[in-house]
């Protein structure tokens, strides 16, 4: 079995703890360097992994040349994303993106086009794709449990981006916190709309088999003081019908500790039947023509190699075997559209075509 050197780089968002521990637990893959050139940032990192001093870099290009990873985790600001793969893809390294895709899709392109000439990959993490529910839904939806999917019903959010850091743990953000983070600048991809649109529209695209539509109406809050908005409401029409995708900072709740109302999740609607998927429950509830009365079904744990992001790309890269859809380029691109889509047409306060 191969070992697979991996080096996180850039912990703007503070998924990067989540991740390295995914790495640190799988019994084929090391750590072997983190970077950021804002080395408190890491302090956490290098104590929880046991990484010694010369494992930890702020020089992007030195950390590459000296610990030659197979593979790079990123966690840049979401308008960064496009430089930061400019930056990596000539070492010649896989990379794996932490959610969003980019803050634009002509972002998402030119990340594409980085590493189209270095012959590796570039996959994009959307972490809700390892919730449990998600993989058991999509599995009944493939067998043809509520027939052909037309149309989903997303919420996703949370009390806010800086209420919780590396795995889950929480905090009280201040006024100060607040100002100097990038959720909330403008200029690096802040707001809830990129922080969770791109999940319903990624996963949504994921569940109705790569459809796109045709146009998007979406709307947004933006509160006084704020750069970014913390609520925004898209409505996707496609040729067979209507989706919605939701986002929220300011959720009564976590899903995670508890379920907000509205609760976080999908709602899937077939010619069949429907399939309610909320994050983090333990069954789904299901309507078809011959129960309309709706049922439960268990939601089935992840088994290897599809329990997080780690084992399942490095499965990849060891077999072969295909990617879950929405770390493709093809499906998080799809999602990017209509996310750049759902932008323009806020700014605008207009219906728009699918761009």
């Amino acid at each position: 079995m191969k070992r697979w050197r991996i080096a996180g780089i850039n912990f703007d968002h503070f998924h990067m703890g989540d991740l390295l521990r995914q790495v640190f637990a799988h019994p084929s893959a090391d750590i072997v360097a983190i970077c950021d050139d804002q080395p408190q940032r890491m302090a956490s990192a290098q104590k929880n992994f046991n990484l010694t001093d010369s494992q930890v870099f702020t020089d992007t290009d030195a950390c590459l040349a000296q610990t030659k990873p197979d593979l790079v985790i990123l966690c840049p600001s979401a308008s960064t994303h496009g430089e930061w793969v400019q930056k990596i893809a000539p070492h010649g390294v896989h990379i794996l993106m932490e959610k969003p895709f980019a803050a634009s899709l002509a972002e998402a392109d030119t990340m594409i086009a980085a590493m189209a000439p270095t012959g590796k990959e570039l996959i994009i993490n959307w972490p809700l794709v390892w919730i449990p529910c998600q993989q058991t839904a999509h599995r009944l939806i493939q067998e043809g449990l509520i027939g052909e999917v037309t149309g989903f019903h997303h919420h996703g959010g949370n009390r806010g981006p800086l209420y919780h850091g590396a795995d889950k743990i929480d905090s009280e953000p201040t006024p100060v916190e607040k100002a100097a983070s990038w959720f909330y600048s403008a200029a690096l991809g802040g707001g809830s709309l990129l922080d969770y649109m791109g999940y319903g529209t990624t996963i949504g695209s994921w569940h109705l088999n790569g459809r796109a539509p045709l146009e998007v109406t979406c709307t947004w809050n933006i509160p006084d003081g704020l750069e970014v908005d913390e609520h925004a409401i898209a409505v996707l029409r496609y040729p067979f019908g209507l989706s919605k995708t939701e986002t929220r900072w300011g959720t009564f709740t976590d899903p995670w500790t508890h379920q907000p109302q509205p609760k976080c999740g999908f709602v899937l609607t077939g010619t069949e039947g429907t399939i309610s998927c909320y994050d983090y429950a333990e069954t789904l509830w299901v309507q078809t023509r011959a129960h309309p009365e709706g049922y439960s079904i268990p939601i089935e744990p992840t088994a290897a190699p599809n329990r997080n992001p780690i084992e399942h790309v490095l499965h990849h890269l060891e077999t072969g075997a295909p990617l879950i859809g929405p770390l493709t380029l093809e499906i998080s691109r799809l999602g990017q559209q209509i996310t750049d889509t759902a932008i323009q047409s806020a700014q605008q306060k207009r219906t728009l075509p699918l761009l």
